[in-house]
């Protein structure tokens, strides 16, 4: 089973053609200075790991790298700041369990899993001290992308809603990277940090064999989510209509009335094709669906590629139902059946009715 699974989840990368080297000629005026990481802040982000979760492929629990903070900030910032500058990534640090999480559906289509990598948790120390530097520089080179609400410091589902991770192939994430101004020390440590990736998976205490990650950045990484953000950012630019992002979910919308309003819609449907073909991270079609809002809308259709959206009079977004008037009540009705059935569950399990011990459950 796990060897299947790996096969699977090998399967769907995008073989990468570009080489990995830097052959230092993208520099876009990024700044070569030398990081520099301090114990403080090694020994702040080793204090905020939760001791509960698994370790990595190296055996070494944040249970015990929480515990012993103080004392190993020092000799820790040294090999950080040691690795960085160095632009060198210990080969341990690449290496990934892949725990296969089920989603819904057939149990026995591997498709219906989530692969959720368990990295080095020393590694995702330096991951979260780099992540503050990258978005760092990237606010002070104005890059943020406006329109994406996911993996975004004060950014939620909330803020999606009221406005309106495996393909990512490595070659294009760096030449966009170049381009965003960070530290281009980070940058080439991140490139390196890329290469040369394995992957197995851990099932019921069986390991499968080792795959090399050609593509993608590692679900459950702390760098993943922003670079998969680094990498959509061009996503959209040439959008007439409205666009909004949430991490890996798109929402396009405008209004209407005409048939020259509906080819607007249409030529960024387009847009957004040519994008995902260019940068070799598809669409799923079968999932994208037109909501038509009104009572006199007109109704047009639209395509995704080659593909005839189908239309919807409802749509879970960001676990919100939304129906084509716009109303709550059936995400309303939802909520109530559910506080229901737990209600339920307590009046059932929970003998005492004190105030003490009910309030709280």
């Amino acid at each position: 089973m796990a060897q299947y699974l790996n096969k699977y989840f090998a399967s769907v990368f995008n073989k990468t053609k570009e080489d990995l080297r830097d052959n230092g000629s993208m520099t876009n005026g990024n700044e070569d200075m030398e990081v520099d990481i301090t114990i403080s802040e090694v020994e702040e982000k080793l204090k905020q790991l939760n001791g509960t979760k698994l370790g990595g492929p190296d055996n070494l629990h944040p249970r015990i790298l929480k515990e012993l903070a103080h004392e190993i900030a020092s000799p820790l910032a040294r090999i950080f700041n040691e690795s960085v500058n160095s632009e060198v990534v210990r080969y341990d640090w690449r290496i990934a369990n892949i725990v296969p999480i089920f989603k819904k559906g057939e149990k026995s289509d591997p498709g219906n899993y989530w692969p959720v990598s368990l990295t080095s948790v020393v590694c995702k120390v330096l991951e979260k001290i780099l992540k503050e530097k990258v978005v760092k520089d990237i606010e002070v080179n104005g890059k943020r992308d406006k329109i994406q609400h996911g993996f975004t410091k004060g950014r939620l589902c909330q803020t999606n809603l009221i406005s309106f991770f495996e393909k990512v192939t490595h070659g294009e994430l760096l030449v966009k990277l170049c381009k965003m101004g960070i530290n281009r020390k980070i940058e080439r440590w991140i490139r390196n940090w890329l290469k040369g990736r394995l992957q197995w998976v851990l099932l019921k205490g069986e390991l499968s064999g080792c795959r090399e990650i050609t593509s993608g950045v590692p679900q459950g990484s702390v760098l993943g989510p922003i670079l998969f953000n680094l990498f959509i950012t061009n996503l959209g630019t040439k959008c007439g209509s409205v666009l909004i992002k949430f991490a890996d979910d798109t929402k396009l919308g405008g209004i209407a009335n005409l048939e020259k309003d509906r080819d607007i819609l249409q030529e960024d449907l387009d847009d957004l094709v040519n994008w995902s073909n260019s940068n070799r991270m598809k669409f799923n079609s079968e999932k994208c669906k037109v909501m038509h809002l009104g009572i006199n809308n007109k109704n047009f259709s639209y395509k995704l590629g080659t593909h005839q959206l189908e239309v919807t009079e409802e749509k879970k977004d960001l676990g919100v139902l939304v129906d084509h008037r716009m109303t709550m009540s059936r995400q309303c009705d939802m909520a109530m059946k559910k506080a229901n059935a737990v209600l339920g569950c307590i009046r059932r399990g929970i003998s005492s009715r004190d105030k003490e011990v009910l309030v709280p459950l």
